[in-house]
Parts: C-alpha cells; structure tokens; sequence
C-alpha cells in the first residue's frame, strides 16, 4: 500500500478565525499557522503529526498557504523554518517574500 498522500487531492480547509490552513487524515490533524501583520501573511508554525510526517502534508499545506497569498495579492513573512525551506527549494514563490 503506497502511504503517500496526493497533495492535489488533500482537504485543505481555512480556519479564519484561528488563522490556519488545516487538513485532517484518519483523525490527526496537521496546519500551517499565521498572523497578518502590515498586510503580509506571516506564516509562523508548520505542525504536522508524527503519524502524518513523511507523506508530503507539510508540503501540501505550505504550497496552499502560498497559493492563497498569491490569489489575495499578499506578501509572505516566512517566520517558520520549513515554510522558508520550501520557498528556497521553489523559486516559483520567491516573488512573495
């Protein structure tokens, strides 16, 4: 059985008023945090649950995290160290830092 997730097909919902974008797989949760400050999205905590870890969620939920940024015409703070590392591994967002 393949244990990677699709990241195109993961169910990606915003938490506004807890100011997160959220996924949930058999029961854990995993999210990409943020703050707005000075009309740029901050994104400051990346968790994803050991029970997920490995199976491309964290990257799943950083590239909807950027994607949406992009759509609300947002400059990025990457604040959390994994958000930084995939945006250094995908010039593509490097315009939104």
């Amino acid at each position: 059985m393949n244990d990677n997730i699709d990241r195109k097909h993961l169910d990606i919902v915003h938490d506004e008023q807890a100011k997160r974008f959220e996924t949930s797989i058999n029961g854990h949760t995993g999210y990409i945090s943020y703050q707005e400050r000075d009309g740029k999205l901050v994104y400051d905590h990346t968790i994803v649950p050991q029970e997920l870890g490995g199976r491309g969620v964290g990257s799943g939920l950083v590239k909807h995290a950027l994607d949406y940024a992009r759509e609300q015409d947002k400059k990025v703070v990457p604040q959390c160290s994994f958000v930084a590392s995939y945006i250094s591994k995908h010039p593509e967002y490097q315009d939104l830092v």
